[in-house]
């Protein structure tokens, strides 16, 4: 099984995502924003997948901190290139996966998934 957790290693819910999946010997791939860059392409398949809302943090100081025009009318474009500028503002973690695409860190919802 392929998976791949997208996200800032030191971001809590990252920190605990990554402490789950290795207490289940689950193998994946980190990708570090930070270091790596988000990639436009993957930020529209998960836009298109799960809509705006879901990927773009908007509770985040980094959102907060946006001009009012840069936080106006955000479509899943303007979402792409927010993200692409600032990506500690995709919601994390990102995990990719052969049943689909996990957002966030919901306990319930990674034992489906990797059950």
């Amino acid at each position: 099984m392929s998976i791949e957790v997208y996200g800032i290693p030191n971001c809590d819910t990252i920190k605990k995502a990554r402490q789950w999946l290795d207490a289940r010997g689950v193998d994946y791939a980190f990708h570090d924003y930070k270091k790596e860059g988000a990639d436009p392409g993957r930020l529209r398949t998960w836009i298109a997948a799960r809509g705006v809302d879901a990927i773009l943090n908007r509770r985040g100081t980094t959102f907060r901190k946006l001009s009012d025009a840069e936080k106006a009318d955000i479509d899943a474009e303007k979402a792409v290139t927010l993200l692409q500028q600032h990506p500690s503002m995709i919601k994390r973690p990102v995990v990719e996966h052969p049943g689909g695409l996990l957002v966030g860190f919901k306990e319930d919802e990674w034992a489906a998934a990797f059950s």
